[in-house]
């Protein structure tokens, strides 16, 4: 019996990889509409590994993580979770807990003197800002399609769960965090492919994926009592939000901004720029929520790091990056509105 499966996705001719013109251009993804689907066992992180290295040099191929919903229905086939109200298309795939995991995260900023093709150091870079169970187990590292070609570390984690995961579970547990969510949903394509180099192109790395040895095998899931949904707050909460003023806001966000500064300030060397990429982040909801401008944000982080003998140009540089990745808000408590 295998431990999971992964279901890769082949496409009818658009590329599933980006492409890299002799000018330096980065092109994106085609759009593709219909799939051949096939469901490959894992029993562990080799299969994994192995999987990978195969699917790099396959540009009309990708995975998803939800499962293969009918058998009989894997040929040309669109990526559907619910049935299609206009056409009646039914599912192709359904949502399942997954031992694997995956975390994309996509342009953070990396330290000065980071050599950029050199995978195992920008992990450890990013590491920090990830939950202590990634820190501590095995993971594979690949560099996604444009990592060394823009700026930041732009990277997939893969990793193995000592549990399966649901895909809300993951959400939760990776809430508020650099990653990119979309990739726990069932029918979200995860590119697998390197990058196709045109002719006078030249890829900037050697190798595209490595094995990062942890203390572990395995990540130590958070139990499902711990990443349950939260429980709905009272009704009188609810009103006490409503009726909130902005001067609330206001002093909850400075409070939240000089926090930040400061917990930053008292960092050693080594984790000043992963706590001030964590801090930022956690900052950005609260711009997006108008709270804080971006350039307050801005600001604060690049003198905090220069405060610690670190370039403002570097904080600066984290906090725009912050500010223009979150889109959301985060959760905010009772008695601030956005």
């Amino acid at each position: 019996m295998t431990a999971d499966t992964i279901t890769v996705i082949t496409s009818y001719g658009p590329r599933l990889a980006k492409r890299v013109r002799a000018d330096g251009v980065v092109e994106g993804y085609d759009s593709a509409k219909h799939y051949d689907l096939h469901s490959e066992p894992l029993t562990g992180m080799g299969d994994l590994l192995q999987l990978l290295g195969k699917l790099l040099s396959r540009p009309c191929c990708a995975v998803v993580r939800g499962a293969i919903a009918d058998p009989a229905r894997t040929q040309h086939v669109r990526r559907l979770v619910h049935t299609d109200p206009e056409t009646g298309e039914l599912p192709t795939l359904r949502d399942v807990p997954r031992r694997w995991l995956a975390l994309d995260l996509d342009g953070v900023p990396l330290p000065e003197g980071i050599d950029r093709t050199d995978l195992l150091a920008c992990a450890a870079a990013v590491l920090p800002m990830l939950p202590q169970p990634l820190q501590q187990a095995d993971l594979v590292v690949q560099a996604t399609g444009s990592h060394g070609l823009k700026p930041g570390a732009r990277l997939r984690l893969w990793g193995w769960c000592d549990r399966p995961l649901s895909g809300a579970e993951g959400q939760r547990w990776f809430r508020g965090l650099p990653v990119d969510a979309s990739l726990f949903r069932p029918a979200q394509v995860n590119y697998t492919a390197a990058p196709v180099f045109a002719d006078g192109a030249q890829d900037p790395l050697d190798g595209r994926l490595a094995w990062l040895r942890g203390e572990h095998r395995y990540i130590a899931a958070p139990s499902a009592s711990e990443l349950a949904p939260p429980p709905k707050p009272p009704v009188d909460q609810y009103r006490a939000a409503a009726v909130t003023s902005t001067g609330n806001g206001s002093r909850y966000a400075m409070a939240a901004l000089a926090k930040a500064c400061s917990l930053i300030r008292q960092q050693s060397e080594g984790t000043r720029h992963p706590t001030a990429v964590a801090e930022a982040w956690g900052l950005a909801r609260l711009v997006r929520a108008k709270l804080l401008t971006k350039d307050e944000v801005v600001r604060a982080i690049g003198l905090a790091l220069l405060d610690v003998g670190k370039p403002e140009a570097e904080g600066k540089a984290i906090a725009e990056w912050a500010i223009a990745q979150r889109t959301d808000t985060g959760t905010l408590p009772a008695g601030v509105s956005a």
